[in-house]
């Protein structure tokens, strides 16, 4: 009879990965709404992969396309929108304490 291989999406919890992910939303969540969105419209084409990767689901398409932060409370400053985006037409920035942005 064959080895039974183990699935390691169903890896039961040990005190080595008991919580990780639990903790890591946490982090996630504590660092929600700490950024500013800015997307330039004049570089954009619409091609919709800031909206189709963002994991919180902040960015949303309008009926022509274009993105826009409809949620920016939950933005978690992963920048998975500004990695992907060929135009580099949206930066994501973290807000200062305050709540406002950091002069540059």
């Amino acid at each position: 009879m064959a080895p039974v291989k183990a699935d390691p999406a169903k890896a039961p919890e040990t005190p080595q990965n008991e919580g990780a992910e639990r903790a890591m939303e946490r982090k996630a969540q504590s660092r929600a709404g700490s950024y500013d969105i800015s997307i330039y419209d004049a570089w954009c084409k619409q091609c919709g992969l800031c909206v189709a990767f963002c994991p919180k689901a902040v960015l949303t398409s309008d009926t022509f396309g274009n993105p826009e932060a409809t949620f920016p409370e939950k933005c978690i400053g992963c920048m998975l929108c500004v990695l992907h985006c060929p135009d580099f037409a949206i930066d994501v920035t973290e807000k200062e304490e305050n709540g406002e942005k950091p002069e540059v």
